[in-house]
């Protein structure tokens, strides 16, 4: 079993700052790609941004310059540094996990959502 427990999200102004934090436990290793996703009330889920094991990122380019992702791999934490919000930036957030599985002698490669925290950015 793995588990995704985010946190950090919550009510802010436009201008202010929020900082996403998720951690994944369980029998997961290997972790490769962490990331951040999300998803605004009728739209599609997109790529904010995500960060390989290495600590190569990629960002969506309408957070480029103001969102940062880390992470700490003895903690198994993505974190998502989000300053200068705006209204647009409002929607559920979702941590993305990619890693292996032991599966009897071999291992499986899988891929975890956690349950999403909610950023809602006031004008």
């Amino acid at each position: 079993q793995v588990q995704l427990v985010e946190s950090g999200g919550g009510l802010v102004q436009a201008g202010g700052s929020l900082r996403l934090s998720c951690a994944a436990s369980g029998s997961i290793f290997s972790i490769s790609v962490m990331g951040w996703y999300r998803q605004a009330p009728g739209k599609q889920r997109e790529l904010v941004a995500h960060i390989t094991s290495g600590g190569i990122t990629n960002y969506a380019d309408s957070v480029q310059g103001r969102f940062t992702i880390s992470r700490d791999n003895a903690k198994n934490t993505v974190y998502l540094q989000m300053n200068s919000l705006k209204p647009e930036d409002t929607a559920l957030y979702y941590c993305k996990v990619n890693g292996y599985l032991p599966d009897g002698y071999l291992r499986q490669y899988t891929e975890v959502w956690g349950q999403g925290t909610l950023v809602t950015v006031s004008s």
